[in-house]
């Protein structure tokens, strides 16, 4: 077979830019550079002790075969009663399917209800991987511009505007990647009752929802039966690598998905799935909220250390790791600011370029998923590369 001749979906996926400006970095660290990492979303923190121990446990116990597609009734009793707990909601057990990852989740979600011609309702700019389990299925996915007065996302009256005849729904992430914004709930609220009235579907992609810092704890399943939800256990959770994660399902949707996941994962990692058992334990969750907690004192110190620095953050991020700040005073090409910062100061941030059109050569999204210390230095170079003296202490 000519191996030069794949499959046309592939032209349909591009390059993913953060990955790449990542290995520059790694380079540049084996070249002897000190290099300050704040281009991946990744925390920096490390699944605590409880879960450690469970997964110890579960394979000296030799709890390591295949559990059933949707994933082990007591990790998905967990994560209901987390529901109850967190935000007040009744989630029956029989609607969560474990996932390898959000990934995962999007992708077995994707797999049932997009096809062939079909059209998917997303802001611009988004998480680059949204758009292309869309086009792994052979759909199209409208990124519709979206800026701070829509605070990065979408919004009710550009749902009206941009619903055509091939349009199946819309997935949304609340907060964002890679803006850390959440959608106001009265928003929301009109969304899915706009989406409900054209007959489609609304995934919201809620991965960071554990990290919102400046209002009470809030679910799209609030709003009804029908939502599709996404989450995982790599960002709240720190177990990125771990590579587990979940859907909430209308009951209708339950079996269809399994059967898919029966056949695409068979199941996600059992020894993953016996650990996250254990981020539910209440020392584990207070582990996780005064890591939070730790998180929000870093936002807080970075978002008016990029003002200094010339910056303009017309959000500021109300949850998840990043900030999206605007460059154009600094810079008219976001992506060439980005390589330059990274050659001469060593410190990895990167450009919008990743995440749509509409703000890709404007924005740099810059992770506070680092040590305090980290950031500081961080800010510090960055004056220097700006010629700025003056550098904001915590």
């Amino acid at each position: 077979m000519n191996f030069s001749s794949l499959a046309s979906r592939l032209d349909n996926i591009a390059p993913f830019h953060v990955m790449e400006l990542a290995k520059m970095a790694t380079a540049l660290e084996h070249q002897g550079r000190d290099i300050i990492h704040m281009g991946i979303g990744e925390p920096d923190f490390t699944a605590p002790p409880l879960v450690v121990e469970a997964a110890t446990a579960a394979m000296q116990a030799g709890k390591m075969q295949y559990t059933s597609a949707t994933g082990l009734l007591a990790l998905r009793i967990a994560i209901s009663e987390h529901y109850q707990q967190v935000y007040g909601l009744n989630i029956a057990p029989s609607r969560i399917v474990i996932t390898a990852g959000a990934s995962a989740a999007l992708l077995l979600a994707c797999a049932a209800l997009v096809e062939k011609g079909s059209e998917v309702l997303m802001p611009d700019p988004s998480y680059p991987c949204n758009r292309h389990f869309v086009a792994a299925f052979d759909g199209t996915a409208k990124m519709i511009p979206s800026g701070p007065a829509e605070r990065f996302q979408l919004s009710d009256a550009a749902v009206r505007a941009n619903w055509g005849e091939a349009t199946r729904g819309v997935l949304l992430a609340s907060p964002s990647n890679p803006t850390g914004t959440s959608i106001l709930t009265s928003e929301l609220e009109k969304i899915v009752a706009t989406v409900r009235a054209y007959q489609g579907f609304t995934i919201v992609d809620e991965i960071y929802q554990g990290l919102t810092y400046d209002a009470a704890p809030f679910s799209a399943l609030s709003l009804g039966d029908d939502i599709i939800v996404i989450n995982s256990f790599s960002k709240y959770f720190n177990m990125t690598g771990w590579r587990l994660g979940w859907l909430v399902l209308p009951e209708a949707l339950v079996a269809p998905i399994e059967k898919l996941a029966q056949n695409l994962f068979i199941c996600a990692s059992s020894i993953a799935q016996h650990a996250a058992i254990a981020c539910f334990a209440p020392a584990s969750i207070a582990i996780y909220e005064a890591r939070k907690a730790e998180f929000k004192e870093r936002r807080d110190f970075l978002v008016p250390a990029l003002i200094a620095l010339g910056f303009k953050v017309p959000v500021v991020p109300d949850g998840a790791f990043y900030v999206y700040a605007d460059c154009s005073d600094l810079s008219d090409d976001a992506d060439r600011l980005t390589k330059e910062i990274l050659n001469e100061v060593g410190v990895s941030v990167v450009s919008g370029l990743d995440f749509g059109p509409f703000t890709a050569s404007s924005y740099i999204r810059l992770s506070y998923a680092t040590s305090m210390d980290n950031l500081c230095e961080a800010v510090r170079r960055l004056a220097i590369f700006f010629g700025k003296e003056t550098v904001i202490a915590p």
